[in-house]
Formats: C-alpha cells, sequence, structure tokens
C-alpha cells in the first residue's frame, strides 16, 4: 500500500509516521509512506502557499494552484 502526504511540515509528519505500527509496516515492506512538503510546488521564490481571503476579514486561506500541482504530480507519478 503506497500513502502520501502533502504538509508544509513533512518533518513533523515524518518521525511519528516512522514509529509503532506505521514504522514496523514499512519495514515489513507492507506500507510505503512518502511525505511531501507542499512548498515544492510553489512558483514564487517565496514558495508562498496562503493569501489573504478576497473578500477580506481575518485569517489567510490557502492558495489552490500548490494543492493542485502537487495532487496533480503525485497522480502522474503513481501510475
Amino acid at each position: 500500500m503506497r500513502i502520501d502526504i502533502i504538509t508544509l511540515f513533512p518533518e513533523i509528519c515524518r518521525v511519528p509516521l516512522g514509529e509503532s505500527m506505521m514504522g514496523r509496516a514499512q519495514e515489513a515492506g507492507a506500507l510505503e509512506l512518502q511525505v511531501y512538503n507542499l512548498r515544492d510546488w510553489t512558483e514564487d521564490r517565496h514558495h508562498v502557499v496562503d493569501d489573504a481571503p478576497f473578500g477580506g476579514g481575518q485569517g489567510m486561506v490557502m492558495k489552490p494552484e500548490p494543492i493542485f500541482a502537487a495532487v496533480e504530480s503525485l497522480r502522474t507519478e503513481g501510475s
């Protein structure tokens, strides 16, 4: 089984998922776990993945472009 995780914090995900049952499944070859940094699919020099909401207000929203690029890239790679 293959699981791809796209996150802004790959090291935070990678460490705990290498332990306990997930770690044993990976060692046995039953699980292939890949953790990717979403910022790798950005196109600007600062690797920005969020922006202010268009309607104003507080908070930030995720840009869809890096998410779509990441999923499409991994889907093509997995085929």
